[in-house]
């Protein structure tokens, strides 16, 4: 179903009530979709399965050896004087 704002915002228990019941809710800013209101299971539906921004950042290509030796010989301290 579609919701103008002003009604969406007036009416924002039965939103979500009927987001629980029948489904996505659509809210409609000047006539065109703005946003959609989903129940918890509906969200968790869309979410299971996916990757987080962790495993995408674990699941990159693995260092070769030249690159790990480079990184782990690198100087520990500062290249220059940092006052303190």
């Amino acid at each position: 179903m579609d919701w103008p704002l002003q009604d969406a915002k007036n009416q924002f228990s039965k939103v979500v009530q009927k987001a629980r019941a029948e489904g996505p809710q659509v809210v409609t800013l000047r006539g065109e979709r703005a946003a959609v209101v989903l129940s918890a299971a509906d969200y968790d539906a869309l979410r299971a399965g996916r990757p987080t921004l962790v495993d995408d950042l674990l699941s990159g290509p693995a260092w070769n050896d030249a690159l790990a030796e480079t990184v782990t010989q690198r100087a520990t301290r500062p290249s220059r004087d940092v006052p303190f």
